[in-house]
């Protein structure tokens, strides 16, 4: 019981996160990283059950802009190039308090491209998914206090996030911006 409320607590900590609150501080560190090409399709993406309607246009333009607005912020030296591709959403509609308050959800592949060595950094796409952030609370679903295009823009501002999470993590395990070398947890280069 206590492994299921702590596990509840920790994604209910993750999704009250707005991926746009850290926006005015400075990047967090990616090496030589610089995004060169932010390509975001939509043409398979699935729409979930009860949601609000949005083109896949509409998707796509806002995961773009949101990549952009987070990842413009890097200048290292060597240019790196994203594909994504929106595969599922869920716009919440307004729903019954207290008994049914659906959240928004965001599906997405990314690859990562090197440039310079003309490859994929990651040879199978990595799938992303973000829910909205809970500022309304828990029992009040963002149907009720957002549009659909609020609701996309802080999905997409989460995804962005959370892909910004991956970069650092791959960064660190596998030394992705970094020349091929992997940081240690203190952010010092480490022998492989």
């Amino acid at each position: 019981m206590l492994r299921v409320l702590a596990l509840l607590t920790f994604v209910a900590t993750l999704a009250a996160c707005n991926g746009a609150s850290d926006l005015d501080k400075a990047p967090t560190p990616l090496g030589d990283f610089n995004l060169h090409h932010n390509i975001v399709v939509a043409p398979k993406a699935q729409k979930g059950p009860l949601s609000r309607e949005v083109s896949k246009e509409e998707l796509a333009e806002a995961v773009r802009a949101a990549t952009a607005e987070r990842f413009d912020r890097y200048e290292g030296e060597r240019l790196y190039h994203f594909g994504i591709s929106v595969e599922g959403y869920v716009l919440a509609q307004p729903g019954i308090p207290l008994v049914f308050a659906p959240k928004s959800i965001l599906i997405l592949n990314l690859t990562v491209w090197d440039d310079a060595k003309n490859k994929k950094l990651n040879p199978e796409p990595h799938q992303i998914t973000v829910f909205e952030s809970l500022d309304q609370g828990p029992v009040v679903g963002s149907g009720y206090t957002k549009s659909a295009e609020e609701q996309l823009k802080n999905l997409s501002q989460n995804a962005a996030k959370a892909i910004e999470t991956y970069l650092v993590k791959q960064n660190r395990e596998e030394g992705w911006f970094n020349g091929g070398t992997a940081l240690s947890p203190a952010g010092e280069p480490e022998d492989k």
